[in-house]
C-alpha cells in the first residue's frame, strides 16, 4: 500500500508542470476568421450571403465550445437575425460587433453602388470576438459572457430604414431576462477595430468608469498612444440600446474610417497588429475581473 501511495505522488509530481499553456489572442488568427468570413462576399440583412455568414459563425462559436443561439425578428418586412453563444454562470458581461453590411456603396458621393463587402465595418469586430472566443479563459463558475452578433446595423438612412435595427432588437430579448433577475453588468462594442495604426478616442456617449477600465488596461499592455484620451463624441452604435436599458455600455470604435461605406472596405484594409491590439486589451481585462 505504501509503494502504491509512494507511486501515485511521483506521477503527480512528474504531471505538474504539464499543463496546457495559456491562450492568447493572435491577429494573425483574427485576421485569418477575417478572411473567411469575407468569402461569403456582402452580408446584407435578410440576403443569402447574410445567412450563409451567419451559419458560418454560429458553427465556429461551437467548435470553441460556446452554447449558441438565435434571435430572429423582422425589421421593415425583412427578416433579421441576430447570432449570440454564451459561456459560464454568473453576472453577465456582453461582447458585441454587427455581422451585416450595407447594400450600397453610396459614400462619398451618394447613389446605390454595389453592396458594400464590409472589412473593417464589420468583418474587423467579428474577428475580434471570434478569436476571443477560442482564447478566454475564465473562472467560468463565477462569470458568464455573451457574445453577440448584431443584423441589420449598416443601413441607415436607405429606403426608410434606421441605424441599429438589430440590436435594438437584440435589446428586448435582454430586457425580458433582466426582469426574470438576470445581471447584465456591461456591454462592450468593437466596431470598426482593423484599420493600419488606430487610433480609439473616448466616444463620448459610453460609460465613463468602463471606459476608463478598458483604456487602463490597454496602457498597462503599452498601448495608451492607440487608446486615447481625446474626446470622440455620441455615435450611434449598436451599443446604444443597451445603454437605454440601464447597462453600462462602451464603443471601442476606429472613427473617422476613410474607406467607409465604400466599396474600398476590403480585406487588404485589415492589420493584424489593429486586431490583436483590441483584443489583448479586452482578453486582459476580462481574465482580470472585468472591474470597473
Amino acid at each position: 500500500m505504501k509503494r502504491i501511495c509512494r507511486l501515485m505522488i511521483l506521477v503527480a509530481l512528474s504531471t505538474a508542470g504539464c499543463s496546457a499553456p495559456a491562450k492568447t489572442f493572435s491577429g494573425e488568427s483574427a485576421l485569418e476568421d477575417a478572411r473567411d468570413f469575407l468569402a461569403f462576399g456582402p452580408r446584407v440583412t435578410g440576403s443569402e450571403g447574410n445567412r450563409q455568414a451567419g451559419d458560418w459563425i454560429l458553427d465556429r462559436l461551437q467548435e470553441s465550445g460556446w452554447a449558441t443561439f438565435t434571435d430572429e425578428g423582422e425589421y421593415l418586412s425583412t427578416p433579421v437575425r441576430n447570432l449570440a453563444a454564451k459561456k459560464g454562470e454568473g453576472p453577465i458581461i456582453l461582447l458585441g460587433a454587427h455581422y451585416d453590411s450595407r447594400r450600397c456603396a453610396d459614400m462619398p458621393s451618394g447613389g446605390c453602388a454595389e453592396p458594400v463587402l464590409g472589412a473593417n465595418d464589420g468583418a474587423s469586430g467579428v474577428a475580434v470576438i471570434l478569436e476571443l472566443a477560442r482564447t478566454l479563459e475564465l473562472d467560468w463558475g463565477s462569470r458568464q459572457v455573451w457574445l453577440v452578433f448584431f443584423d441589420a446595423e449598416d443601413n441607415g438612412g436607405l429606403d426608410g430604414w434606421d441605424w441599429i435595427a438589430g440590436s435594438r432588437q437584440f435589446a428586448g430579448l435582454v430586457e425580458q431576462r433582466i426582469q426574470t433577475g438576470e445581471d447584465f453588468q456591461a456591454m462592450v462594442l468593437v466596431d470598426l477595430v482593423g484599420a493600419a495604426n488606430q487610433v480609439f478616442r473616448r466616444e463620448t456617449g459610453s460609460d465613463a468608469g468602463l471606459q476608463s477600465a478598458v483604456w487602463g488596461t490597454a496602457a498597462e499592455l503599452g498601448e495608451a498612444s492607440l487608446f486615447s484620451d481625446q474626446p470622440l463624441g455620441s455615435m450611434i452604435d449598436d451599443h446604444v440600446p443597451f445603454r437605454e436599458l440601464g447597462i453600462p455600455s462602451l464603443d471601442i470604435i476606429g472613427w473617422p474610417y476613410a474607406h467607409w461605406h465604400t466599396d474600398a472596405d476590403t480585406l487588404d484594409k485589415l492589420d493584424p497588429a489593429s486586431l490583436e491590439r483590441v483584443g489583448r486589451t479586452l482578453e486582459a481585462w476580462l481574465e482580470a475581473g472585468a472591474g470597473f
